[in-house]
């Protein structure tokens, strides 16, 4: 399978990590556009916690029916090799969230 659809989820290991990154085997999503992860051996990731924070750089999702919430304030790029197991895709509601949050990151 290849590890290149946007916002899907799967397990991904940020080891080693630094200083305030988060640590630990976790969920992640992908939010890179399918486009750029069919030629890149890289994709940019938003690691999933169960840690909730009212800030507004984080959305809550569901997975596998667990409430997570979308780090975006943690984004990282990774080699598709760091991405473990399939989890399931996002509802097309909470990518277009997703979207919209990172528009709003990256806007002037």
């Amino acid at each position: 399978m290849q590890k290149n659809k946007r916002f899907s989820v799967y397990w991904f290991d940020p080891e080693p990590s630094v200083g305030a990154e988060l640590r630990k085997v976790r969920p992640c999503v992908v939010v890179s556009p399918e486009e750029m992860n069919k030629v890149m051996r890289t994709v940019l990731i938003a690691p999933l916690t169960s840690t909730f924070k009212s800030w507004p750089f984080r959305t809550n999702v569901t997975i596998n029916g667990k409430h997570s919430s979308v780090a975006c304030d943690q984004l990282r790029v990774v080699d598709k090799s760091r991405l473990k197991e399939y989890i399931e895709d996002l509802s097309p509601a909470e990518s277009d969230n997703i979207l919209g949050l990172l528009q709003t990151i990256f806007a002037k």
